[in-house]
């Protein structure tokens, strides 16, 4: 059910938080495509005369620092203050806050570029447009959105997490032609679509945007 999604996925990553970050705790170190793709995004940034830019679901922080040490002004936003805390702990002196995908609290147009590494894993269909359109109210025309995500038509209930604690958690996947649609729906252009390692169970991708 995608009713409390919201609620049921803070409340899985406060539990989880220190676990996750454990497992997760730079995926760009084994990942040069990521890396890649974040350098598209910094170049894009760079050339539209820079700005601030977000990691939405930065979990640990560890996009946001990439992003800094290329000479970005990066902040990271997410839905979990245990996640932040760490966030925050790993990488002093940077900007991390509390925030949802569906209401960011930022101004309109105060973006110069988004990353969402698999934030819109646990966002079901029915709040995918709301949390799209947010994204898309938040940036500039024309700056860039660089989202990736699971592939496939299914999805999963998660309710042993890392630490082998109980949480409540919903994933899903979805083809990225459909992504394309929806960000087109939000107001988005279509810059890129790479899908990363087609032969494995669970693929990803990756959607470079514009908007």
């Amino acid at each position: 059910m995608s009713e409390g999604w919201l609620e049921r996925t803070r409340a899985s990553y406060e539990i989880d938080a220190e676990g996750y970050a454990e497992e997760v705790s730079d995926l760009l170190a084994g990942h040069p495509h990521l890396r890649a793709s974040l350098d598209v995004l910094v170049q894009d940034v760079r050339e539209r005369g820079g700005g601030e830019v977000a990691d939405v679901g930065c979990g640990t922080g560890y996009v946001v620092r990439h992003l800094h040490e290329a000479g970005l002004q990066a902040m990271g936003i997410d839905l979990s203050p245990a996640m932040i805390r760490i966030a925050r702990r790993q990488n002093p002196g940077l900007r991390f806050e509390v925030g949802s995908m569906t209401d960011l609290g930022l101004p309109d147009a105060s973006l110069a570029g988004i990353v969402a590494f698999w934030s819109i894993v646990h966002v079901p269909d029915h709040a995918l447009p709301g949390v799209l359109g947010e994204l898309r109210r938040v940036l500039r025309l024309g700056a860039p959105l660089l989202i990736g995500f699971h592939v496939g038509d299914t999805g999963e209930h998660t309710d042993i997490g890392y630490t082998g604690r109980a949480i409540d958690l919903d994933s899903y996947r979805r083809r990225p032609e459909d992504v394309c649609e929806r960000l087109r729906s939000a107001g988005f252009a279509i810059d890129a679509e790479v899908v990363l390692h087609p032969d494995e169970e669970v693929p990803g991708a990756l959607i470079h945007a514009s908007a």
